[in-house]
């Protein structure tokens, strides 16, 4: 098994730089890519959907950006110990219908000595936002590096 560093424990720094790879692979709106950073039997609470593994969360991450076009997500740093990290994050989306929302949540994360993620569980909110107040506006793919971050945003 190869090693997905930064590795447990984690530090300020390398606690941000697992976030931010995180956002990053997300933001590429690629299910294989992202399924990756967990383990084979990783554990997932997601709202409402509860599952096990990689193929599912694969599944999972199919169907959720079928029906979250242009998502955008920023993700930073809450809390962390030892091999969990905790984010908060906010993302921007809309449906087919072309109605916009910011979705805010929480993340827990615990991650094995590979630096997989074994668990996550994420509790997450919707607002219906109007397109002229999104804040979020990059290409997509990952957020650059002089586009603020949640705090800068007041978020």
């Amino acid at each position: 098994m190869s090693d997905r560093p930064p590795l447990p424990p984690f530090s300020p720094e390398t606690a941000a730089q697992k976030a931010r790879l995180a956002e990053d692979a997300w933001n590429s709106r690629d299910p294989a890519r992202v399924v990756l950073a967990y383990t084979e039997d990783t554990i997932w609470r997601n709202r409402t959907d509860f599952f096990t593994g990689r193929a599912a969360a694969q599944e999972f991450l199919t169907r959720k950006w079928a029906g979250e076009l242009e998502y955008r997500l920023i993700k930073e740093v809450w809390a962390f110990h030892g091999n969990r990290i905790a984010v908060r994050f906010a993302y921007e989306w809309h449906n087919e219908d072309a109605n916009w929302f910011r979705s805010y949540g929480n993340e827990q994360w615990e991650f094995d000595t590979h630096g997989l993620m074994r668990k996550r569980q994420a509790s997450i909110n919707d607002l219906a936002i109007k397109a002229s107040d999104r804040l979020f506006h990059w290409p997509p793919g990952p957020r650059p590096a002089e586009h603020p971050g949640l705090s800068e945003l007041g978020l």
